[in-house]
């Protein structure tokens, strides 16, 4: 047994590999707020979709044939405008021969364009009463929609009775509709119809308080006094016919212009308003409706007062029409804009003279009375909530695309390893198969060390029983522990005089194992961890592959051997599953992408004639594995060759080493990516191996967590029965791969009984360390070889139950 040990001298400063280390360090935690911060954006993205669609908070009660005994009968008789001046409640109806064409359930892409355009053809305005969700969702139709001369009102956000309605539910649908309206057209409104009202005797003892308290605030309600039931879709006719008021009496007229199909909705409207200019009506907007009624109600004060003049009476017409206007609508009285009154004109022959002259004064145009601008916080908070929500409608359905095609990846993936790792099984286990002629030659086996007092005899004590002449190269890469004489004591107790022990300052894994293939005295090199212990014949079940020339590496079946904790068992599961299927695959695709540094087994010429274990990334199993492949070498897989080893014990280390992995795969990918336009055998990785890796190592596992965020909302919002099925339905696809695997491995199955529990919080994990290790590739951060804290509680194979 021979020693090489480095002379004492000065204490080193830190190296730059430990200074790169202590910043990448201090970089991590910033990095895993901000992998949590995209999750928590994720969710937060779909739960506003959600919101807008009704999918969240949705509520679709319908109160119906309840007691008005507490309203009063004057607002049950009223017209269907309802306003509270000074606290009490006034109602106003539409002047005669007058029409307030209304449109509720909008804005809808398909529907309310079209209508615009009839409306704009006719010289008609109209009042759409939107609903909040819609209007964040299609902003721009909204500013057509003012731009053009139409009013708003408020149909609440979600369209939900607001009867059955908290307090501070229904102040939220009232402000987060302003908002919309707000980011929208630069607008609020004071205008306001209830989801499912109607007339206004069908108010009742849940809908007034309701009312009431809107009132007060300073919103007009507005109920419908001919409804043309075009939701029915009765035909072209019929919903002309049941929206002409009788006797030529004024009204407010209800269509929809969304909520469903509504193409006879747009047929009969240019036809129906036709009609109703052939009959003499005219149309107005509701604030029009209520500016005309309160000039008619001025004419007939003037009108009672004898002695006066007539021009007397007109000069108090004006004042005596604002006085009353400011107590229905103090801010409507603001008039009309400039240039508004000539297209008031062609608009409504019935408002020239007092109706134009008093809808000036403010430069407001008076169809629109009831709009306020919006400036300061409402503004800028409506234009984030329509950019979050723009952000919505694009994200969540490319989520839902993504989540297909990660569905699709998996399920194929699933099937693929069924059908090939059947087909390796079979073909490695035939009684005839042969790599060709045994190998009996002796091995180097190189075991790097790094402060593994705990594992490191029972590594040694492993490699003392191995059926397959070895030599043994302890590397001890700058351990501040016994590891070193730990080793050296343990090869004395077991009688070994084929173990080296080699000490050097610490410059990570990849180094010592080089200096490991640099030492060797034989022409194949086996690498294995310093926590890991083999089996009697692992060394001779590895090696036997090497009879084909062909062959330049050799992965090795890792198990793990603290599998009785439920940590233990999660990973006991991944390795059997998710691994070893995964190598059975990979091999006869011929493009195995990662011999695991547990067990493995190189020609140390193939090993030097690469440039050897590279410093360049994290994962020196992955980088070697590929660089054999593009070698033009050959690597299997050798399910014989059994190898323990501890896995993590705790989530912080298994974090870890995890983070790790992942992020030093993709260094490895990205080193290597010229590998797509290699030529020949040497190519076969870039071709095949490369594209697999990408998808079902980095681009599925990234975008797998939408199967669970998905799978929980549906859960809570949407369908919980058939959420529950689908994800179960998963799982079980999920057993039946695990359960062939544990055939196949000759594993007890009773550890299948943790892998519901797995899918719920260990497969959660692994998807973050994989966003983590995503998020470090791209803001260029960088690792050292991690330490993972070890117990020593794997001894020998025997030992593993």
């Amino acid at each position: 047994m021979a020693t090489t040990t480095p002379s004492r001298g000065r204490r080193r400063a830190p190296s730059r590999m430990t200074r790169a280390a202590g910043k990448a360090a201090a970089l991590q935690k910033p990095r895993v707020i901000l992998a949590l911060l995209l999750l928590l954006a994720l969710t937060s993205v779909m739960l506003l979709d959600g919101y807008l669609r009704a999918e969240v908070g949705g509520d679709e009660r319908v109160r119906s044939n309840a007691s008005s005994s507490k309203v009063p009968d004057k607002v049950l008789d009223g017209g269907p405008i309802l306003s509270f001046r000074g606290g009490e409640a006034q109602s106003q109806s539409v002047p005669e021969k007058t029409i307030a064409l209304t449109f509720d359930d909008g804005p809808n892409p398909t529907w309310t364009p079209q209508i615009l355009k009839i409306l704009e053809a006719n010289d008609v305005p109209g009042t759409f009463f939107v609903v909040g969700s819609m209007v964040s969702r299609y902003p721009s139709i909204v500013k057509d929609l003012v731009d053009q001369g139409n009013e708003i009102g408020i149909h609440t956000f979600t369209h939900v009775d607001l009867s059955y309605q908290s307090d501070d539910r229904i102040a939220r649908e009232m402000d987060q509709t302003q908002l919309a309206l707000a980011g929208a057209a630069g607008i609020t409104t004071t205008l306001f119809r209830a989801p499912y009202s109607s007339e206004a005797d069908a108010i009742d003892n849940y809908s007034w308080p309701v009312y009431k308290k809107l009132g007060e605030e300073g919103y007009t309600s507005v109920f419908v006094d001919t409804d043309s039931d075009d939701w029915k879709r009765p035909g072209v006719s019929k919903i002309i016919k049941w929206a002409t008021p009788s006797k030529n009496k004024g009204a407010s007229v209800l269509f929809h212009d969304a909520g469903g199909e509504r193409s006879q909705t747009v047929k009969a409207l240019g036809t129906y308003i036709k009609k109703m200019k052939a009959k003499g009506y005219t149309f107005t907007t509701i604030s029009g409706a209520i500016r005309q009624g309160n000039g008619q109600d001025a004419q007939s004060g003037q009108n009672a007062q004898a002695g006066q003049s007539a021009q007397d009476g007109q000069n108090s017409q004006q004042p005596g029409s604002e006085q009353s206007e400011q107590g229905e609508q103090s801010e409507q009285a603001g008039g009309q804009a400039p240039g508004a009154q000539q297209g008031q004109q062609g608009q409504q022959p019935g408002q020239n003279g007092q109706l134009g002259q008093s809808g000036q004064a403010g430069g407001v145009n008076s169809l629109q009375a009831a709009h306020r601008t919006a400036t300061g916080t409402t503004l800028y908070e409506g234009k984030a909530l329509v950019a979050a929500v723009a952000v919505a409608e694009w994200t969540v359905p490319g989520l839902a695309v993504g989540l297909a095609v990660v569905g699709v990846a998996v399920m194929g993936r699933f099937g693929m390893m069924l059908i090939l790792a059947r087909r390796h099984y079979r073909q490695r286990n035939k009684r005839r198969f042969s790599w060709g002629p045994t190998v009996t030659q002796p091995v180097s086996v190189i075991v790097p060390a790094y402060n593994e007092k705990e594992c490191i005899a029972n590594t040694l004590e492993s490699l003392a029983k191995s059926t397959h002449p070895i030599e043994i190269i302890v590397v001890d890469d700058g351990s501040t522990d016994d590891t070193s004489q730990i080793a050296r004591d343990a090869a004395r107790s077991f009688g070994m005089t084929n173990v080296r022990v080699i000490r050097q300052e610490n410059a990570g894994k990849p180094a010592a194992l080089n200096n490991g293939v640099h030492s060797a005295s034989y022409d194949i090199v086996v690498m294995m961890d310093g926590d890991t212990v083999f089996e009697p014949d692992a060394v001779h079940q590895l090696v036997q592959p090497f009879a084909d020339p062909e062959v330049g590496a050799v992965a090795g079946n890792a198990k793990v051997g603290n599998r009785n904790t439920v940590i233990g068992a999660w990973q006991h599961i991944e390795y059997v599953m998710g691994f070893n299927l995964d190598r059975r695959m990979y091999d006869l695709l011929c493009c195995m992408p990662t011999i695991p540094g547990a067990i493995g087994a190189f020609r140390r010429d193939a090993v030097l004639e690469v440039g050897g274990m590279s410093e360049d990334t994290l994962a020196e199993d992955t980088d070697i594995t590929i660089a054999m492949h593009r070698g033009g070498w050959r690597v299997v897989y050798q399910e014989h060759a059994r190898a323990w080893t501890e896995a993590p014990a705790s989530l912080k280390q298994l974090w870890s080493q995890r983070y790790r992995w992942s992020y030093g795969t993709m260094q490895a990918l990205w080193k290597h990516r010229k590998s797509l336009t290699d030529k020949g055998p040497s190519g076969r990785f870039g071709r095949v191996g490369m594209p697999l890796v990408v998808i079902f190592q980095i681009v599925t596992p990234v975008f797998a967590p939408l199967i669970d965020v998905f799978t929980a909302y549906s859960m809570i919002f949407i369908d919980f029965k058939a959420a529950l099925l689908a994800w179960l339905a998963v799982l079980g696809i999920q057993l039946v791969c695990a359960a062939y695997a544990f055939r196949l491995d000759r594993e007890k199955y009773r550890y299948l009984l943790m892998m519901p529990l797995q899918q719920l919080a260990y497969r959660q994990m692994m998807y973050l360390v994989l966003i983590h290790s995503c998020i470090t590739a791209l803001t260029g951060g960088r690792l050292r070889w991690q330490k993972l804290k070890r117990t020593g509680e794997v001894g020998t194979p025997a030992g593993v139950s």
